[in-house]
């Protein structure tokens, strides 16, 4: 790592940090709305959005700053093991083009804002509505840390905050900078504040892959060499190590891991609230259809940004913490300013996807803990207060996370969401289908998947932590490694299966429904289903 404050690359870094300041500031203006005081429009955009709008914030949503240090970080770490994210975005949009319309459907023509809403009305539960609210928040808080784990790796990059014997307020001011601009535009302008930016961080990423995957290669001496040092360095380690831990392919011990990791990744992924947050500001339930067969234009880009990892090692890149590999492997390649650009794209793609998951796990709370079981009364404009508020706490329990957690282990923390999350899946994606599961076996299901997943993942230890160390241990019953969010799942399903028979033969109350088989197919323009369509804007991006 250089030594000193990357001049050139902090000034491009605050250039572009300053100029989507002012966009998400200016974002409160746009497609602005006559009765801005309730959630549909602070925290949905207004339900306005077209495909593109929808596209470009549903991929600043996904691809995050998660996905430019994390994914090549683990690769560079563990090799192609690390490669589970690339097949499991090509899993998740086969899998959500059966649900997701007719969960747009659905939320449009009963004023559904979260996924608890659409719980407790299908079910008539308010204990399943608050467990799966409850399980969104827990998920997405360490979700948003790890966005903001992105943001410190190119800070640390760069050179600004000091050393290690820096005092930890001067050395973590840059990042409690960012975050108060984050917190206060997100309060501000709402969803439509992402939704812009957004625009500004794909467009980013995009240029700076394109560039990395054609200069880094030619100054490295082409993909050849660079798989072949990749190679070596991966042959040493394992020697080192007495066993076949990882390479260029999954060992044979790891492709049980490999395969349930990217399957319960590819079910857990649109069970996260900030993936419905932003699929429920769209306009249409053609919008829906539209975006999952053009989204998985981004799992392309996202294999090109893994070969980052060994790119990495090819280039001789040292570093303690994984996730500093790839902003120092910019750093060393790129001329200063082109690897400003690059750590923009970083973070940018951090604030977009923490601002829309603070707005949706504060949503969450509203909807869901505030207005179901603190005030029931609460009215629109006091509904939109409270999930004002409660953003910025979202956002300080994140930031608390990052400054006090180790942060070679950012990425554990975020898979144990993803266990967490998985299991809300039986009464979210089943409930779309089928009336037949009773609640009262959701629940336990849940609690049983959710005590499972917890309890095996404080017992998996690694060589830097003794409790949360992995995401993947020996499956009951099989005996491979697998992921432990996908066993929990399905401990989980038989759960719910068993106790539903049990529970219909004995005539437990069911709960009231309160949709109708015609709502999960409703569409703009059918009665009950009122039309979202923003004032034109000049210059605005289109949403058609």
């Amino acid at each position: 790592m250089k030594d000193g404050v990357n001049g050139v690359a902090l000034a491009v870094f605050i250039f572009f940090f300053v100029a989507v300041t002012v966009i998400g500031f200016m974002a409160a203006r746009w497609r602005k709305a006559e009765n801005e005081a309730s959630l549909d429009e602070w925290g949905l955009g207004g339900r306005s959005f077209g495909t593109w709008v929808t596209w470009f914030l549903l991929g600043g949503d996904l691809y995050t700053a998660y996905t430019f240090v994390a994914v090549p970080a683990a690769i560079y770490a563990a090799g192609a093991a690390g490669f589970f994210a690339v097949p499991y975005t090509i899993l998740v949009y086969p899998l959500i083009f059966t649900f997701l319309p007719r969960l747009w459907s659905v939320s449009h023509k009963h004023g559904y804002v979260t996924t608890s809403d659409f719980v407790r009305g299908r079910f008539g539960s308010k204990g399943l509505s608050l467990a799966v609210a409850v399980t969104g928040i827990l998920a997405t808080m360490p979700y948003i840390a790890l966005q903001l784990v992105g943001i410190q790796a190119v800070l640390d990059v760069m050179g600004v905050g000091g050393g290690e014997t820096t005092h930890w307020f001067i050395k973590d001011l840059p990042l409690l900078i960012a975050f108060a601009v984050l917190a206060a535009y997100t309060y501000s302008s709402g969803l439509r504040a992402p939704a812009l930016i957004a625009f500004v961080k794909d467009g980013l990423i995009y240029l700076v892959i394109a560039v990395a995957i054609i200069y880094i290669p030619i100054k490295l001496g082409g993909f050849d060499d660079i798989f072949a040092k990749a190679g070596e360095a991966f042959s040493a380690k394992n020697e080192a190590a007495g066993k076949p831990v990882s390479g260029l392919v999954p060992g044979e011990m790891g492709q049980w891991g490999y395969a349930t990791l990217a399957l319960g990744s590819a079910l857990a992924l649109f069970m996260y609230p900030h993936s419905i947050t932003a699929t429920l500001s769209s306009r249409s339930r053609e919008v829906i259809r539209r975006n999952t067969t053009i989204l998985p234009l981004y799992s392309l880009m996202l294999g090109l940004l893994a070969l980052l990892g060994f790119m990495a090692i090819a280039a001789g890149v040292k570093v303690d913490n994984g996730q500093l590999a790839i902003p120092q492997l910019f750093e060393n390649m790129f001329p200063a300013w082109f690897a400003g650009v690059a750590f923009a794209a970083i973070g940018i793609g951090a604030l977009v996807p923490a601002a829309i998951m603070s707005i949706a796990a504060a949503n969450l709370f509203t909807r869901n803990i505030y207005k179901d079981f603190i005030k029931p009364d609460a009215t629109p404009a006091q509904e939109t207060k409270v999930s004002k508020l409660v953003s910025l706490f979202v956002k300080v329990g994140a930031l608390a996370f990052v400054l006090t957690m180790d942060k070679t282990v950012a990425i554990n923390f975020q898979l144990l969401g993803g266990i967490w999350i998985l299991q809300t899946m039986p009464a979210l994606v089943g409930g779309l289908f089928t009336r037949w599961f009773h609640r009262w076996a959701l629940i336990a299901g849940w609690a049983v998947g959710m005590l499972y997943g917890t309890v095996a993942a404080y017992g998996v230890a690694s060589p830097t932590q003794k409790h949360f160390g992995g995401s993947s241990k020996e499956i009951p019953g099989i005996g491979e490694i697998g992921y432990i969010g996908l066993t929990a799942f399905v401990l989980n399903v038989v759960v719910v299966v068993v106790l539903t028979f049990v529970l219909n033969a004995l005539k437990a109350p069911a709960g009231i429904d309160e949709t109708s088989p015609s709502d999960y197919t409703a569409d703009v323009g059918d009665p009950g289903v009122q039309e979202k369509l923003p004032p034109a804007t000049v210059g605005a991006p289109g949403g058609h």
